[in-house]
């Protein structure tokens, strides 16, 4: 299979990327500054205008994950550079598969499980409606999935809704190695700051990156797994208990960290304090329905695989 990966420079393309390639696939990489230190093909574009690579797309199985990193303060600025730099790449793929000869035959289109804001207790699957804030997270996910409705693109080309499966991959947490979710998380814990966050009863919804990369692949090659998907382990947790589960497996003691002192460290650290502080329940029921088997379901041994 034919695999065009936008994003695919980043920490999470170059896994999928890697893993990909390893079952055998072809790789190509849309960037806007090809690297050496990458063993595929690499085609330039600018995130934006319909040029000579939209023909690659041409039959292939595309995988979008462009997009900076959410890892910010939410200031209007950030705000709308986190929404930008998806909504363009994204709209330029849609126009570029809606003028090519052959759509693409699979779209996995990267999303985010923070498209339902601060969801509190509620247990959320792909039912669920997305929430309307905060900005930073529902607002730019929300303009995200947006972008990519193929169903928008039958103006273009009717081909493009008939022929192209899309799933939208809506994404916990990813926890690996050397990556800066569970890197900032770490370091805190290592500095003794390992505590609960606030009243530490926010849900975390995570997934291990070994059965992100088996649910790709999975979806990749399933028929009958098209539109929203909930890429994310079926035992989220609560803050309290990621942090203890850290501690333990960092063997460091630490103590509560309060909303107020979140907020101050979220500004010296150049953070959002709302991925701390808000959470959501969501689990993977589209995923389950289909009897995908999780490697690593539960949090403490996935993170004594990926820190031991």
């Amino acid at each position: 299979m034919k695999i065009v990966l936008a994003g695919g420079t980043g920490a999470l393309g170059r896994r999928i990327a890697a893993d990909l390639a390893g079952r055998g696939d072809e790789i190509v990489i849309l960037t806007r500054m090809p690297r050496e230190d990458l063993p595929y093909r690499q085609v330039a574009w600018d995130g934006v205008t319909v040029e000579d690579w939209a023909a690659e797309l041409s039959g292939a199985a595309v995988i979008n994950l462009a997009g900076e990193l959410v890892d910010r303060r939410p200031t209007r600025r950030n705000i709308e550079l986190l929404r930008l730099s998806r909504v363009r790449p994204t709209y330029a793929l849609v126009e570029a598969a809606a003028v090519i000869a052959e759509p693409p035959a699979v779209w996995l289109q990267a999303s985010t499980l923070a498209i339902y804001g601060d969801a509190g207790e509620a247990e959320l699957d792909e039912t669920a409606e997305p929430a309307e804030a905060p900005p930073q997270m529902a607002g730019v996910a929300r303009a995200w999935e947006s972008a990519a409705a193929l169903h928008e693109a039958a103006t273009f080309h009717r081909a493009i809704v008939e022929q192209t499966r899309q799933s939208i991959l809506r994404m916990g947490i990813v926890l690996d190695r050397g990556t800066p979710a569970l890197n900032r998380l770490v370091t805190l814990t290592r500095w003794g700051l390992g505590g609960r966050v606030a009243n530490g009863r926010q849900w975390v919804s995570w997934i291990h990156v070994e059965d992100l990369l088996a649910a790709v692949r999975r979806i990749l090659d399933d028929s009958s797994l098209s539109g929203v998907i909930h890429v994310t382990s079926p035992n989220p947790v609560r803050n309290a208990d990621l942090m203890r589960a850290l501690r333990a497996v960092l063997r460091r003691p630490a103590l509560p960290t309060p909303a107020l002192l979140a907020r101050a460290g979220a500004f010296l650290l150049g953070t959002d304090p709302a991925l701390a502080l808000t959470g959501r329940r969501c689990l993977p029921a589209r995923l389950q329905e289909a009897g995908f088997e999780f490697g690593h379901p539960r949090l403490r041994g996935a993170l004594e695989e990926l820190l031991s």
